[in-house]
């Protein structure tokens, strides 16, 4: 399984972090609306899931594990799929069927090598992903953004949702 090296800064000012990229000279990459649809793989892995995303421009299914709320603590394998609906049918005939439909918006940068991704979800206030090929480059793009260490977290969605009292359990579909 791949390492993703990566962490959020919850709740940010959206045109704060902006101005501070453009000064940067960060590169905006994309601006999309991405949906998907999420899986239980079992409860004897209760931290795993399969996640079948369209992002506008391609189509995954990927097998994510969280294992800490480290920046290095969630492993994937993911692969690009041709077609979203074909490939939850194909999900759907093994015997997984989506406990959930998910929609956000994402602004996407590239910024001293990292994805340094602006994300709105439904419910609950904008955060920030920084992703890298280390721990350490993550660390160095979250300084360059003037943020704290302290200030980050690992978690998954999940996780954010709960931050905000909101269980994502309740919610079949999130959309805007």
């Amino acid at each position: 399984m791949k390492t993703e090296f990566e962490v959020k800064i919850l709740d940010i000012d959206v045109a704060a972090v902006k101005k501070k990229l453009d000064g940067l000279g960060a590169v905006k990459v994309a601006e999309r609306k991405m949906r998907r649809f999420v899986y239980d793989i079992g409860l004897e892995k209760s931290h795993s899931w399969i996640r079948l995303r369209d992002n506008g421009e391609k189509t995954t299914l990927t097998i994510k594990e969280i294992h800490s709320s480290e920046i290095d603590g969630t492993k994937e394998i993911e692969v690009e799929v041709s077609d979203f609906d074909s490939a939850n049918s194909i999900l759907n005939k093994l015997g997984f069927f989506p406990k959930a439909y998910q929609e956000n918006k994402r602004v996407s940068f590239r910024l001293d090598g990292a994805e340094v991704e602006i994300d709105s979800w439904p419910k609950i206030p904008p955060y920030v992903e920084i992703e890298a090929g280390s721990a350490e480059k993550v660390e160095k793009v979250l300084n360059i953004l003037g943020f704290e260490k302290s200030q980050a977290t690992s978690i998954g969605v999940e996780e954010v949702y709960k931050k905000y009292g909101i269980n994502i359990h309740d919610f079949k579909e999130l959309k805007f």
